[in-house]
């Protein structure tokens, strides 16, 4: 199952993706996070340390991970001829989370319980020629790539805002939580990605975050209404964390949010995975890529590249 988080710059997704992933790891289940903000801030909210994470970031190997997932599909004549929104097809090097493979193997370190891969910081070699989404690339190919199943987590923290839309990414997860302080900033995020998602179908489940009563609650219910799944109470032992202070583990986060953390797990596991839409959301985007600027800039069809007889799903794998 595929989980974003997503909101307003400091309103807590980023913290909300590290408990999540953590509360995931700690009952024993796979889970895989991804950090897909320009902001690269999600090792050090799963608890790391250091000043400098040993983790290869996708972005900066989006050629071999082309010509790793290309495979052997006839219609990928090179690593120039793919582009970030490329289907698979037959031939195509398909991906089991976590599996024995060369790109996990290279881009994957373990956080703690969690396992964790990176998109890349936006650098000074970037400013004025490139833009932060061609680095996510990577995270949409994995996903386009990947064939997961129900027990199977790939948490990502995704750049904060409405800037998601910039791209087919946001339609790659099975549920988007949009992450939301109850104040009218934090909840304008929410308008914009709940009339986007809502084009496609994409469930989007708001949190709210950070709130100190029942006035907080109140205004998050009459601002969002029914998305309103569930909310977190401004936390000491998250302060605590964000001060190197917490001791490890989840065991000294407030009753209520590790409530909140179970109710997020439940609503994840209670989604259907619906295959035929998820494959037919990145066949339209590559397509709609293909037309604005793709076709052009490679000289091809890339129309071509979709495979009208690939499966999608595990039967794919066989």
């Amino acid at each position: 199952m595929r989980v974003a988080f997503v909101g307003k710059g400091g309103s807590g997704k980023t913290t909300l993706s590290a408990l999540f992933s953590r509360h995931l790891a700690r009952s024993g289940a796979p889970v895989l996070a991804i950090d897909g903000d320009i902001n690269q801030h999600l090792a050090e909210a799963l608890g790391h340390d250091e000043n400098h994470l040993d983790a290869p970031p996708l972005g900066a190997h989006l050629p071999e991970i082309k010509d790793y997932l290309r495979g052997a599909n006839p219609r990928i004549a090179s690593r120039e001829a793919m582009i970030k929104t490329t289907p698979p097809g037959r031939g195509s090097r398909l991906l089991r989370p976590l599996g024995d493979d060369e790109l996990h193997a290279r881009h994957v370190r373990r956080v703690g319980d969690v396992p964790l891969m990176v998109t890349g910081e936006f650098d000074e070699s970037d400013l004025g020629v490139a833009c932060y989404h061609s680095k996510l690339g990577g995270v949409e190919l994995y996903l386009n790539h990947l064939v997961d199943r129900p027990g199977e987590y790939v948490v990502v923290d995704m750049t904060a805002g409405a800037d998601a839309f910039a791209s087919g990414l946001f339609t790659r997860f099975d549920i988007t939580f949009l992450v939301a302080e109850p104040t009218l900033k934090g909840v304008s995020v929410y308008r914009q990605y709940r009339d986007h998602a809502r084009e496609f179908g994409i469930r989007v489940a708001v949190i709210g975050n950070k709130v100190t009563g029942e006035d907080d609650l109140l205004f998050l219910k009459e601002q969002v209404g029914d998305d309103l799944l569930t909310h977190l109470v401004q936390s000491p032992w998250v302060r605590a964390a964000e001060q190197g202070r917490a001791e490890d583990g989840l065991d000294g986060l407030e009753p209520h949010n590790r409530h909140a953390l179970n109710i997020l797990r439940e609503t994840v596991d209670a989604h259907p995975r619906d295959w035929p839409a998820l494959h037919r959301h990145a066949v339209e985007f590559h397509l709609r890529n293909a037309r604005a600027w793709s076709d052009e800039a490679t000289g091809l069809d890339l129309a071509g590249q979709v495979d009208p007889e690939f499966v999608p799903g595990p039967a794919a794998l066989t």
